[in-house]
């Protein structure tokens, strides 16, 4: 899902780009796609949290565990 953006690969990527307005297209789509990212990101965990709450209502051990693994993961990679 997420990309891995690094200021030395955008620094390779503008040798490859002279034209000031193609480097910042290139910053542009980097900016949006991790905007994107994190939109997504929480978005999904607000459904996990509804979800997490609502087996805790049905008291749905094997559905509680299964959605705090999962937002237990994605809040880990979303901290890298």
């Amino acid at each position: 899902m997420d990309k891995y953006y690094s200021y030395t690969d955008f620094l390779r990527a503008v040798g490859q780009y002279p034209r000031e307005n193609q480097c910042e297209k290139l910053l542009n789509d980097i900016y949006l796609d991790l905007f994107l990212n994190r939109i997504q990101r929480l978005y999904r965990i607000e459904q996990l949290e509804k979800l997490i709450d609502g087996s805790l209502d049905q008291r749905n051990k094997a559905a509680f565990l299964s959605h705090t693994l999962e937002l237990k993961e994605l809040l880990e990679t979303a901290s890298q």
